[in-house]
């Protein structure tokens, strides 16, 4: 029996989804308020559940709305798909993706992956949400956002994660230190004790350089923590510190002009894994998909480990 609701309620319904205004919806779809509304209560009639709860200002979804909201990128995928196909227009992929990234990985390798990504795939229009690890797994839970390039650290129940990179920790120590003019270029971080650090403090990131520390049994002389990686890097530049770090750049130049220099750990610590992570119970769009695609080829392509699937949603993600 054919349900009672059309495929234009339910586009009507993911962008108020999405806005949490039935104003803003409005003007997004180029319709009136009162037709808008019109068309949610006539949806929720047809579903016979609430999908919203009205608040003084704007609306907020019930746990049906929040469930049909997941659901239905996939459902208007294949409508879409559906008219492509009988225009001739099956092997193309559009459309909105929204990537969300973690801050500190943004400018390594995103960049690139969007050139690409786009150059490909040019009918999908991408934004980009940026936001520290605990930010992207609520904003891939709400529906924010549709996959995220993040690290593993704190990964919780609930995400498929492929990963794509595994990165160790190095030593950043500024150009004057003793360490930096040795042949090895490489230190313990016991070697290190006592001397003041700078530390990247974000969340998750902290209690992984926190386990660092307890692994080599140091008890860190923090002078000071900042959440930008580059402001850390600049930092040790002019000699306020060392900072323990992951994600190496190509150039040691820093924003204050001093430079830094990196020392290999002897030490035998766990790596980061960076990962494309999605909502698990989410079945992925063709956009996704594409976009995960371009991802394991590029970062394939710089000699990384083989991505492979990571099928445990440990607390520290690490491997």
């Amino acid at each position: 029996m054919p349900k009672p609701f059309t495929l234009t309620q339910l586009r009507y319904f993911a962008v108020v989804a999405e806005a949490e205004n039935m104003t803003a919806a409005a003007v997004r779809l180029c319709i009136t308020q009162s037709a808008l509304s019109t068309a949610v209560a006539q949806l929720e009639a047809s579903l016979g559940t609430q999908l919203f709860v009205r608040l003084t200002r704007g609306l907020r979804l019930t746990p049906a709305g929040r469930q049909l909201a997941g659901d239905i990128k996939v459902v208007l995928e294949q409508a879409d798909a559906l008219y492509e196909s009988a225009r001739g227009l099956a092997a193309s992929v559009v459309g909105e993706l929204t990537v969300g990234v973690f801050s500190p990985l943004a400018p390594f390798r995103l960049p690139a992956i969007l050139q690409s990504f786009e150059r490909q795939h040019p009918g999908v229009e991408v934004s980009i949400l940026e936001a520290d690890l605990a930010g992207l797994q609520a904003a891939l839970r709400e529906g924010a956002c549709d996959v995220a390039l993040t690290y593993g650290l704190g990964l919780g129940e609930g995400f498929t994660a492929r990963v794509l990179e595994r990165v160790p920790p190095h030593v950043l120590v500024h150009a004057g230190h003793p360490a930096a003019a040795g042949p090895e270029r490489s230190i313990a971080l016991r070697d290190l004790a006592g001397e003041p650090s700078v530390v990247l403090d974000l969340p998750h990131s902290r209690e992984y350089y926190e386990q660092l520390y307890a692994l080599a049994g140091v008890e860190p002389n923090v002078r000071h923590r900042f959440s930008g990686y580059e402001t850390v890097r600049s930092f040790v530049a002019k000699g306020h510190g060392y900072a323990v770090l992951n994600q190496r750049l190509h150039s040691n130049l820093t924003y204050s002009g001093g430079q830094v220099v990196v020392l290999a750990l002897t030490d035998d610590f766990p790596p980061i894994d960076v990962m494309l992570v999605r909502p698990g119970a989410i079945k992925p769009t063709r956009r996704v998909l594409a976009f995960e695609e371009t991802c394991l080829r590029l970062y394939g392509s710089a000699g990384n480990p083989s991505p492979q699937l990571d099928p445990s949603t440990q607390s520290m993600g690490l491997g």
